[in-house]
C-alpha cells in the first residue's frame, strides 16, 4: 500500500514519484532551534512499533515546548469533533517528537517505567527529554496507525510532575490476576474512550501479572475494537430483529458513510471504494455471519473492526439484532490518518435519526442520491444481501 517517498521519508500509500504533500508540512514545523534536552508535554501520547517484534521501537510523542490543549494533538475523537482538515491533523501530528528506544516486548527498563506512567495519566504530563540527537524530520501515514513523525532516539525521561491516574484504572493495572479483556471491558464501560484503552493495552499494562507485555499500537488498535464489538455481539445476537430498513450517513475529510440496517439475524459486511471505482482494484471488501469470524478482516483491515464496533454499540442501545451493512466512498482522502477517523465517522452516523424504509428498492434509491459511484457495483459484489435474498426467496416459496 505504499513506498518510502525520498523527498520526505514518509510512506505514502496512495500517491505517486512526483507528488509530496507532506513536504511542506515539515518544513513548516522544523525546530530550528531544537536542543537534545527539552521540557514538552505529552497528550499523553506513546507509540509501540512492530518492526522486528518482538525487539521493538516504542517511545513518547511530545511537542518541544508547552501546548495549552494536547489533546487535539493525539486523539481522533478530538479531531473529528472540531472537526479539523487533514492538513491541520498533519501538522499537529509534525510538530511531535517520537521520543524513542528500543526494547524487548516482555522486558522492562528505566524508559519503559516512564512511557507506562505516561500511559496512565488522563490528562497532559510534563516530561523533561534527554535525546541522544537530533530527531529525523519525518512523517509517516499508515492505513491503521495514526501518523508518526519526527523519530529521535531518547537517552533518559523524566517526569516533573505527579501523574493524574484515575483509580478504576489504577485497580486494573496493579491487579495480579485480571485479564486483560476484562479490564478492556470494565473501563469502556465506565466511559474511558477507545484511544485510552488501546494506549493502556499497547503499554502492556492490562492482563495477568506474569503474561503482559508491550502490544504494538497497530495490534492494540483492532485489539480493542474487536474485544469490545465482540462482547457487544453477545447481546446483540439475542434480541428481536429491527421490523425495517434503517439508513444512518456521514461524512467526514471525503470518507463518507453510507450503512444499512437489514431486518435479519446478526450479519456484518464493510465494502469500500475510492473513486473513480471503476475496476476490481479499486475496491476492498469482508463479511461475516451469525457466529464470530474466525480470521482476520484482510482485506478491510483495521476499519472493518472500527466500523462493527459503531454498530454493535448502536444496536445494542436499542436492544436489536439486524444485519449491517456498510459502505464507504472515499473521496480526495489523500492522506490516512489511521482507522481512529473511520470509527468515529461511523459512530457518528449512529448518532442521528434513522431513514426509515419498508424495502431495499426503496433503500437503493434513497442512499444512491449521496453516492457518486454506480450503487449496483456494490449492491452485485456484497455476501450479506446476496445471503438476504436468498433467504426472501426460499421464505416466499414456503
Amino acid at each position: 500500500m505504499g513506498y518510502i517517498c525520498q523527498k520526505c521519508n514518509a510512506k505514502h500509500p496512495f500517491f505517486k514519484d512526483d507528488f509530496c504533500p507532506f513536504q511542506e508540512i515539515i518544513k513548516k514545523s522544523s525546530f530550528k532551534n531544537l536542543k537534545l534536552e527539552f521540557l514538552g508535554n505529552t497528550p499523553p501520547d506513546i507509540f509501540v512499533g512492530e518492526y522486528n517484534y518482538p525487539n521493538v521501537f516504542t517511545g513518547i510523542l511530545s511537542p518541544m515546548e508547552y501546548k495549552e490543549k494536547t489533546e487535539v494533538l493525539s486523539n481522533p475523537e478530538e479531531w473529528f469533533k472540531e472537526k479539523l482538515e487533514i492538513s491541520k491533523i498533519l501538522f499537529n501530528r509534525s510538530s511531535m517528537i517520537y521520543s524513542r528506544f528500543k526494547s524487548n516486548v516482555k522486558t522492562g527498563n528505566k524508559l519503559l517505567e516512564v512511557m507506562q506512567e505516561v500511559s496512565m495519566s488522563k490528562k497532559s504530563v510534563d516530561v523533561e527529554f534527554h535525546l541522544e540527537k537530533k530527531p529525523k524530520l519525518s512523517l509517516n501515514v499508515d492505513l491503521r496507525n495514526i501518523p508518526i513523525s519526527n523519530p529521535a532516539p531518547l537517552k533518559k525521561a523524566i517526569i516533573t510532575e505527579n501523574v493524574n491516574v484515575d483509580k478504576n484504572v489504577e485497580k486494573f493495572v496493579y491487579a495480579d490476576d485480571i485479564k486483560s479483556q476484562e479490564g478492556i471491558s470494565n473501563l469502556y464501560n465506565r466511559g474511558f474512550n477507545i484511544s485510552y484503552l488501546i494506549k493502556l493495552l499497547s503499554a502492556g499494562l492490562l492482563g495477568v501479572k506474569n503474561q503482559r507485555k508491550l502490544v504494538p499500537t497497530k495490534w492494540s488498535i483492532t485489539a480493542v475494537d474487536s474485544l469490545i464489538s465482540k462482547n457487544l455481539m453477545k447481546n446483540i445476537r439475542e434480541y428481536s430483529w429491527i421490523d425495517r430498513f434503517y439508513v444512518f450517513h456521514d461524512i467526514y475529510l471525503e470518507n463518507h458513510y453510507e450503512i444499512i440496517l437489514i431486518p435479519q439475524e446478526w450479519n456484518f459486511e464493510v465494502i469500500e471504494t475510492k473513486l473513480p471505482g471503476l475496476d476490481e482494484s479499486y475496491f476492498w471488501q469482508d463479511y461475516e455471519g451469525y457466529n464470530d469470524r474466525k480470521n482476520y478482516a484482510s482485506d478491510v483491515t483495521g476499519a472493518y473492526y472500527a466500523n462493527r464496533l459503531g454498530a454493535c454499540e448502536y444496536l445494542e442501545k436499542i436492544k436489536k439484532q439486524a444485519g449491517v451493512l456498510v459502505l464507504r466512498e472515499i473521496g480526495n482522502y489523500w492522506a490516512p490518518l489511521g482507522v481512529g477517523i473511520l470509527r468515529e465517522v461511523s459512530r457518528n452516523a449512529f448518532k442521528k435519526e434513522p431513514l426509515v424504509f419498508d424495502n431495499l428498492n426503496d433503500v437503493f434509491t434513497n442512499v444512491q442520491e449521496r453516492m457518486r459511484i454506480d450503487l449496483n457495483k456494490i449492491f452485485n459484489r456484497s455476501l450479506l444481501l446476496k445471503r438476504y435474498n436468498a433467504q426472501m426467496k426460499l421464505n416466499n416459496f414456503f
